[in-house]
């Protein structure tokens, strides 16, 4: 399977999906499918800043020996962000509607992580 059959699947069994990248800690996604986007935000730019959060927080759990991290979610008025370690070197990212599916989201990314992490 490809990292974008992967993808699809994500976005189309979550509702409220609306986007699902494998991404790098670079802020450059390897692989993207979107099934739209909320008007007004680029999903791309505010991925790329989400993964600088990612790295940060991932630096701080080390420093202080918390364990690594496995998720993060961002929540804001207009999308919800889901974000899962795939490996040290890359996550998965989910963007939802406010109303999506929020623990599905997180199941459906929780399964998958393992199937792209094969791919890589």
């Amino acid at each position: 399977m490809s990292f974008l059959t992967h993808l699809e699947a994500v976005v189309n069994s979550v509702e409220g999906a609306l986007a699902c990248s494998v991404m790098g800690f670079d802020g450059i996604a390897v692989e993207t499918h979107t099934k739209s986007s909320p008007e007004d935000i680029e999903l791309q730019n505010t991925w790329v800043e989400y993964a600088n959060v990612l790295s940060q927080m991932k630096s701080a759990a080390e420093l202080l020996k918390t364990g690594e991290i496995s998720e993060v979610s961002i929540n804001t008025e207009r999308l919800i962000t889901l974000m899962r370690m795939v490996s040290p070197d890359y996550f998965l990212v989910l963007a939802m509607s406010p109303d999506g599916n929020y623990g599905k989201g997180r199941y459906v990314l929780r399964i998958t992580a393992p199937k792209v992490k094969a791919e890589l």
